[in-house]
């Protein structure tokens, strides 16, 4: 049976992961923590895994217009390259290889995530990693990873949980999310990007006040 969590509880803790390891609500749960070529993870006692990747638009263009360093080598995030993930997947090459530094660091500390919560960059990250684990998770504000589209294995344990004004989730074109993909239409816009994570917060306490959303998932 699949781990259940509080969507609202879920988008609470990816804001802290921000804040990182000290944060009041994630330093007495914190078991382990990443923060190695440009990729910050956080996994809890409970075995949730906390993926933060950029809390703005702005920081979301930061990555996506320079290279991220991993491993040696050079990627960018708006390179249309492909590669094959550990499931057997051909995902965006830029979030797989910030994935790979995560799922490196999950196996050489033989840490199994029973539920994964991401945003942005994390959220790409997110939805490489429960194709490839086969568990829960959620992908707050999720860009487009995969270049092919329809249902794959596990792809029905995956939530990305977007805002309908936020472009980032249309990126990268011709990419393709995975699993259940929620867009959520906020009461008003705020002035400028809508990316960061409190305004998730807020729409999906809107969202499910109007009972257009779960408060679990997987439901």
């Amino acid at each position: 049976m699949s781990y259940r969590y509080e969507i609202a509880r879920a988008a609470a803790l990816i804001e802290a992961a921000y804040i990182g390891p000290t944060h009041r609500s994630l330093a007495p749960r914190l078991q382990a923590s990443l923060n190695r070529d440009d990729v910050q993870a956080l996994f809890l006692d409970n075995g949730i895994l906390l993926v933060p990747g950029s809390n703005s638009v702005a920081d979301y263009l930061k990555f996506n217009l320079r290279v991220l360093n991993i491993g040696g080598k050079r990627y960018r995030l708006n390179d249309g390259a492909t590669e094959k993930g550990a499931s057997g997947t051909a995902w965006h090459q830029g979030f797989l290889r910030f994935t790979k530094v995560i799922y490196d660091w999950l196996e050489t500390d033989r840490l199994r995530p029973k539920y994964i919560i991401g945003h942005s960059l994390g959220a790409a990250a997110t939805q490489i990693l429960v194709r490839t684990y086969g568990v829960p998770g959620i992908a707050f504000a999720a860009p487009r990873p995969r270049r092919s589209k329809g249902p794959i294995k596990h792809s029905a344990l995956c939530l990305c949980l977007n805002r309908d004004d936020d472009k980032v989730c249309d990126l990268p074109p011709h990419f393709h999310h995975m699993g259940r993909v929620h867009r959520a239409r906020a009461r008003r816009s705020v002035l400028g990007p809508d990316h960061k994570m409190k305004h998730y917060r807020r729409v999906v306490d809107e969202q499910q006040k109007a009972g257009l959303l779960a408060r679990k998932w997987p439901v």
